[in-house]
């Protein structure tokens, strides 16, 4: 008796995870492939979300069955075990068993139908909705779908900087690289996602230009590339997240416009990059902070003038400031044009090449004053001039420091030895 129950057990529960069949005409829809079927798909399709234990979605069965080979090459007719795969039936906000979506023209606003469950009314109802779809491409009012990886590529601005990834090109990218990169999960039918896409793309762009390719924004189709989304916890969408060697991913939270990602990107950069190199002119053509050092110094002297401005170098490196260093009066016509010369060395002034503008530092040549100095024009205060001139001379070449102590001109020995100081005196006076 124990056996027999057994038995009627199990084959109970094969029938009820056996709704459907590849014998038939109704198409398995999943995660894997809804996408690619229903989405990026130019066809009609009502699409059944279903529970296996459900008794309604069994009574709908053979009706559903009906229909699909009825509609066989005219109208796809799929179903979903949203019971297995309710990441997919949440998607579409199914709540009960069973729902039946229609997915027309725009794939992305799938349409709940409310028809009877009998094989007559779900034919009748499919071919209402292709009816309603072919006058709309009569009439031009619908273009039809364009899938979501199509409209990625070809709507709402260039996308050629957002690199998409899959399943199989994910970890060659991103895990072992050296580059810091931004990834968006996103899925073709979400809204949000559709929001963000333009601002990510000029984002992706901006970022690439300012970061020399050093930092990547990236997009993963979560509802097709099933494993990273499983990998990552995605959960909702769009989620974005910041990969760096050697490092867990972080999720990005921040807002959700063009300027938005393209600060946290350059933040990202300016933590991952090295200290700005400090150089000696004319090695580097385009100045923003330009040091004037004192002519025959000790090594010692100015290499600790060097160390104040590297230090200052790697406070501010987010700026992404160039700095720059010459000594006292080999670049004469720039001193006169920056209004430096003469005396007070050492000198600093920060230079903005594009406006043509100048600020001298007129606290002590020290951490602090240097810093005070460098705050107060980063939040835009501080007083400014103009170049004089309107434009920087031509700067000349010099042999670059070679370390070593300067040394003072070795002057002409003078014989005092016939000259009557007493007499000098007197005409002195």
């Amino acid at each position: 008796l124990l056996f027999v129950a057994g038995t009627v057990s199990c084959t109970l529960f094969l029938a009820v995870n056996g709704l459907y069949s590849a014998s038939d005409d109704v198409i398995e829809l999943t995660p894997t492939n809804f996408n690619r079927e229903v989405i990026q798909s130019d066809s009609l399709w009502l699409v059944e979300f279903y529970a296996p234990w459900c008794g309604h979605c069994q009574r709908l069965t053979p009706e559903w069955k009906k229909a699909a080979t009825a509609l066989k090459g005219v109208v796809k007719v799929g179903a979903v075990d949203a019971d297995k795969h309710q990441s997919l039936g949440g998607q579409y906000g199914v709540r009960g068993f069973p729902t039946i979506k229609i997915f027309g023209a725009n794939k992305n606003k799938a349409e709940d139908y409310q028809g009877g469950r009998t094989s007559d009314a779900i034919v009748d109802a499919a071919l209402s909705a292709l009816r309603s779809l072919v006058k709309e491409r009569l009439s031009g009012r619908s273009g039809g779908y364009s899938s979501g990886k199509q409209s990625r590529e070809s709507g709402g601005g260039d996308k050629k900087d957002v690199i998409e990834l899959t399943d199989d090109s994910f970890d060659k990218n991103v895990i072992n690289s050296d580059d810091v990169w931004m990834v968006e999960f996103y899925a073709p039918w979400c809204g949000h996602c559709k929001n963000l896409e333009p601002e990510w793309a000029a984002a992706a762009t901006e970022v690439k230009e300012q970061t020399k390719g050093k930092v990547k924004l990236a997009a993963v189709d979560a509802t097709v590339n099933q494993m990273l989304a499983g990998r990552y916890g995605i959960r909702g969408f769009p989620t974005i997240k910041i990969f760096q060697k050697g490092e867990d991913p972080v999720d990005y939270d921040g807002g959700r416009t063009r300027s938005d990602i393209v600060a946290r990107a350059l933040d990202l950069f300016s933590d991952n990059a090295p200290p700005p190199e400090l150089l000696e002119v004319p090695i580097h053509h385009f100045l923003k902070f330009l040091f004037h050092h004192t002519l025959g110094s000790r090594a010692s002297g100015r290499n600790s003038y060097l160390d104040v401005m590297l230090k200052m170098a790697e406070k501010y490196k987010k700026k992404m400031w160039g700095w720059l260093w010459t000594e006292a009066g080999a670049q004469s016509d720039l001193e006169s044009s920056l209004g430096i010369g003469g005396f007070g060395y050492p000198a600093m002034a920060a230079v903005n090449a594009r406006k043509m503008k100048f600020a001298l530092l007129k606290g002590s040549f020290s951490e602090q004053g240097i810093n005070e100095f460098l705050r107060e024009l980063s939040v835009g205060r501080g007083s400014t001039a103009p170049v004089g001139g309107g434009a920087f001379p031509k700067i000349h070449s010099v042999e670059p420091w070679d370390g070593k102590d300067g040394e003072l001109p070795v002057e002409d020995d003078i014989d005092l030895s016939d000259v009557d100081l007493d007499d000098l005196g007197k005409d002195e006076l």
